[in-house]
């Protein structure tokens, strides 16, 4: 089972006029064509990375799961995290980005499911996605991370342009089941394949 897949929810935005790509949480997309590309975060994170000079630009949704040993060299936590960066990273690098252009944008981390937050899952979501970028060289431009509302955002990686909306309430648990069940499926998935940064 992939844990990290290219979006395959693409359809015309009449809002912006333009294609957009939807990405739900294991959902990573990139594009250097004029589109948006959309998500709802609860205590997901977003990073939304793009070559400042060419506009070439994608952004990841992943959760942190909480599980596996602390001390273990490959925790959950660098599992998923690390992986949906990375894969994002080295597939905006394939096609032609360059990593000293290379700007991140960051959003999410709310504290939004309940019965997680003992465990902080939004706040360790947004202190890994800020340490990775730390580590990788990769200057965060702008974020929005932690709160208790989750966000529906809207990225044009052609510009860099993110449309930031809370949501005040959520009329319907889908957000909430979605991230429950993502999260369910990370604890049960075998780790398999390497990644390597350029």
């Amino acid at each position: 089972m992939d844990l990290e897949q290219f979006a395959t929810n693409v359809y015309f935005d009449r809002t912006f006029n333009c294609q957009a790509a939807k990405i739900l949480p294991g959902e990573y997309y990139y594009t250097n064509k004029e589109m948006v590309i959309v998500t709802v975060l609860g205590s997901c994170v977003s990073a939304c990375i793009r070559d400042r000079v060419t506009g070439l630009g994608g952004m990841n949704h992943f959760m942190l799961p909480d599980g596996g040993e602390p001390n273990s060299p490959v925790s959950a936590s660098a599992r998923y995290g690390t992986y949906a960066m990375e894969v994002l990273i080295n597939d905006l690098l394939k096609a032609g980005a360059k990593r000293e252009n290379l700007e991140a944008k960051c959003f999410g981390g709310g504290a939004v499911l309940k019965g997680f937050t003992a465990i902080n899952v939004g706040e360790r979501n947004a202190a890994f996605v800020l340490n990775f970028l730390k580590v990788e060289k990769i200057r965060v431009v702008a974020e929005d991370l932690n709160d208790v509302h989750p966000r529906k955002v809207y990225y044009f990686p052609r510009t860099g342009k993110v449309l930031v909306k809370k949501l005040m309430q959520t009329h319907n648990d889908t957000l909430v089941k979605r991230e429950i069940e993502y999260a369910s499926r990370l604890k049960v998935a075998p780790v398999a394949g390497e990644i390597d940064l350029f």
